[in-house]
């Protein structure tokens, strides 16, 4: 057990050597070093969110659980926002993303808004998820016709890796539109694309009626509701990180474990943060025109 300084502040790392990833040999301590380096970028998407982390306190291959209410043991620097009688952590530094590796949080869900403007989400979010026997393929498929889309229509979208067998689409929109516009909008899409294309995409909320159809969840963006944060890792056996990914890559193939914890250091060195423009008012997207048709569609 020893100590580690970050932010002036001291944090105690326990069990430095136990194994958090057990096939890629990734120790407790590993992982700290390795979010350390990665802080910039996490910290930088997270900030002023609620966050909901599940700790893996044995690794992987053992139990799991959420953990929303900031627990009575943490420390008193950490910034915290009560919401509906929880009391929710903040991710808005290193020191607590160092407490946070220590406690084997290994995977990191935010809110779609900013603690400070509930009502109103930072970005419209498309969620794809593949049924039961789909591969990472249809989802792929699904997600380059929303891009084609989104492209007829003018508007920019970025997407990532959920991490695990999903993508997710952003559009920034700069808390312009509530979370009851956001839907309205959210639904006009998923709509207008499983009726364009039955076969590959699907808005069914009902898991057994999807048949072998991607899943375009427009119900998941919602006040309270979480995504996976981008450059969280996720607990699987090769330790995927949810990475932005260009649509040039997409459309050759890359898969969600190609991004991993021992390999997205680099990636980010090549590539820098893809994700940087959705925290730049300069790419807000204008879905006015959009917002007036959906209320025309049935």
């Amino acid at each position: 057990m020893g100590s580690i300084i970050i932010d002036g502040k001291p944090i105690r790392i326990t069990n430095p050597k136990k194994l958090l990833w057990p096939e890629l040999g990734i120790r407790k301590i590993d992982y700290v070093a390795i979010l350390m380096r990665l802080a910039p970028h996490l910290i930088k998407h997270a900030a002023n969110r609620l966050l909901t982390a599940i700790r893996y306190p044995d690794g992987i291959n053992g139990k799991s659980f959420y953990q929303k209410n900031v627990p009575a043991s943490a420390p008193v620097w950490i910034d915290v926002n009560k919401y509906n009688d929880t009391n929710y952590m903040l991710l808005n530094s290193q020191a607590t993303l160092a407490y946070l590796a220590n406690q084997a949080v290994l995977e990191f869900h935010t809110a779609f808004n900013l603690y400070t403007n509930e009502a109103f989400p930072t970005d419209l979010v498309f969620d794809l998820d593949p049924s039961s026997g789909q591969s990472f393929t249809e989802v792929t498929e699904a997600a380059l016709l929303i891009h084609e889309t989104l492209d007829s229509l003018g508007i920019k979208g970025w997407v990532k890796t959920s991490g695990a067998t999903g993508l997710q689409i952003y559009i920034p929109l700069g808390e312009k539109y509530t979370y009851e516009t956001a839907r309205q909008i959210n639904y006009f899409f998923g709509r207008y694309l499983s009726t364009k294309h039955p076969n590959l995409i699907t808005i069914e909320r009902i898991v057994k009626k999807r048949g072998s159809r991607v899943y375009f969840d427009y119900l998941q963006m919602w006040s309270g509701k979480t995504i996976m944060l981008v450059y969280s890792p996720r607990a699987t056996p090769q330790a995927n990180v949810s990475t932005p990914v260009e649509w040039e890559e997409l459309q050759s193939g890359v898969k969600p474990e190609d991004f991993n914890l021992l390999n997205i250091e680099e990636r980010i060195k090549q590539k820098g943060d893809l994700f940087a423009p959705l925290l730049d008012n300069a790419y807000n997207q204008n879905l006015d025109t959009v917002l007036a048709y959906s209320a025309k569609f049935p």
